[in-house]
């Protein structure tokens, strides 16, 4: 069912109280990154020599956070309302092919629609509305990974650079053609979640620059066609990936961890010795790691997870060594490798 934010969707179209010489935009979008798209806009919008203004808000519907308890709108939503946008004009349809969502936005007469991180499919029938059509930020080079999870799956090959491209959307997956593009180069330790955001921040800027050349159409004239020949995938990521497999290599595991960091995460089972024999299988979430440069660890057996320098050092494929920085038990906090070390009083870890 269509809904607009918190409330059903009304049987009148919303009132609006635009500048009739300013081009009207809607910002698609979901989460916390979105936000930062949004925030560009208003701003930019708020000059006084803005062509444009940001006239809605699509998004998803309220969802359950904060482990169910309460229901709340999507990060987007919470963002425009806290700048003072009226919830009349966030829509928060299921699908965006909703007949009562469609009407509405074409009430508004769009000259462009753009996408951030919005999750949605968008048909045909939503992309005919904009006179300018839909534009989206995609965090990497197109045509490079294309799909739900640039970014993961690009720190989860150890990519040394990546990029944001800003590119016209079409049925096909992130194969519009591409207005422009920046690219960054990667930090060996910059996990997901940084990396979206830095990206989102540089996407917001690519598109403030280039909204003038696509209000004038010269972008579309000049956008350049993907070579699909040189399409790369990023799939949506499951909760199973995020096991951790020591018969890899430590630089595979640690651009895993990377990748997976915020959500799914990395998991590792470890078996605890202790002190009369005794063993228990103990799960822990990976939260930072390094590759160890120098391969000589301490260790009674080829299984043991040794503790050097601040680092719990797990045995990996092909002779390497992955330093475990910090972890989390499940229902604990975060702790440091130091601080699980010393809660072991002398037990032994060994790999699973």
């Amino acid at each position: 069912m269509f809904r607009r934010l918190c409330c059903l969707q009304s049987t009148t179209t919303p009132s609006l109280s635009f500048s009739s010489n300013k081009k009207p935009l809607v910002l698609l979008g979901a989460p916390q990154v979105s936000a930062i798209v949004l925030d560009a806009l208003l701003n930019a919008s708020s000059s006084p020599h803005s062509s444009f203004q940001v006239a809605a808000i699509v998004t998803q519907p309220a969802a359950r956070r904060d482990r169910g308890k309460k229901l709340m709108p999507s990060p987007l939503a919470s963002y425009a309302l806290d700048r003072g946008f009226s919830s009349d004009l966030i829509f928060t349809p299921e699908r965006a092919g909703e007949d009562a969502f469609l009407s509405n936005l074409k009430a508004l007469q769009p000259e462009l629609c753009v996408t951030a991180a919005y999750g949605n499919i968008l048909p045909t029938k939503f992309l005919d509305i904009p006179a300018l059509g839909t534009v989206n930020i995609h965090p990497s080079l197109l045509p490079l990974y294309r799909g739900a999870a640039p970014v993961q799956r690009a720190l989860q090959d150890g990519v040394k650079e990546t990029g944001v491209s800003l590119a016209f959307t079409v049925r096909e997956l992130d194969a519009g053609p591409i207005i422009a593009s920046e690219t960054v180069e990667v930090d060996d330790q910059i996990k997901a979640p940084n990396l979206l955001e830095l990206l989102f921040y540089k996407g917001s800027e690519l598109l403030i620059r280039e909204l003038p050349s696509i209000f004038d159409g010269s972008a579309s004239v000049n956008a350049q066609p993907q070579d699909h020949s040189k399409a790369t995938l990023a799939p949506k990521i499951s909760q199973d990936e995020s096991w951790l497999v020591f018969d890899q290599e430590a630089s595979v595991l640690h651009n895993k961890v990377r990748a997976f960091s915020g959500w799914p995460g990395t998991r590792a089972k470890v078996q605890v010795v202790e002190k009369n024999g005794e063993q228990k299988t103990l799960d822990m979430k990976i939260i930072t790691t390094r590759v160890r440069s120098h391969e000589s660890v301490p260790s009674n057996e080829a299984d043991d997870i040794a503790f050097v320098e601040g680092a719990l050092v797990f045995p990996c494929g092909k002779g390497t060594n992955l330093e475990v920085l910090e972890l989390q038990l499940p229902g604990k906090k975060v702790v440091t490798a130091a601080a699980f070390w010393n809660g072991l009083r002398g037990q032994k870890l060994k790999k699973l």
